[in-house]
């Protein structure tokens, strides 16, 4: 018998209640684009580098999109990740389904289902090499927007 423990957090959303979804705002469902978006205005509030996005939807499995990005060290990688994290939950009531990493604070990794966030230091980032692990996906660099002066 497989407990709700043992499914993956996306496939017991699939049959979950409206008002248990994650991805709702005030009745309005986020799509993975808008989910993307915010999750980059948050990482770019904490300066983080290198931003970029892994289009996974045609390869299909695990998540429509990776978002990729370097903090110059393990502090801020760990404020990326708050930055993500409070961000997300005040302003769209979203919460990771999972966060590993955060102690250490060279890899952390947040799943937000559609939208999978590795938050790497420079180091960390060039030995696991993810972009070219997932080469087949198109890559997309994401610049951060300047504020207006």
């Amino acid at each position: 018998m497989i407990s709700d423990a043992d499914t993956h957090p996306k496939e017991s959303m699939i049959n979950a209640p409206q008002s248990q979804l994650s991805w709702k705002q005030e009745g309005s469902p986020m799509t993975p684009e808008t989910v993307l978006s915010a999750i980059v205005e948050r990482a770019c509030d904490r300066k983080a580098e290198e931003i970029v996005s892994l289009d996974l939807r045609a390869i299909g499995g695990i998540a429509d999109y990776f978002l990729i990005c370097t903090g110059r060290s393990d502090r801020q990688c760990r404020a990326i990740h708050d930055a993500i994290h409070l961000g997300m939950k005040a302003e769209h009531g979203m919460l990771p389904a999972r966060v590993e990493g955060v102690s250490e604070g060279h890899w952390i990794l947040m799943d937000y289902l559609d939208v999978v966030v590795h938050v790497f230091t420079p180091e960390t980032r060039e030995r696991y090499r993810l972009e070219q692990l997932w080469r087949e996906a198109p890559a997309t660099k994401l610049e951060p927007v300047a504020a207006d002066a």
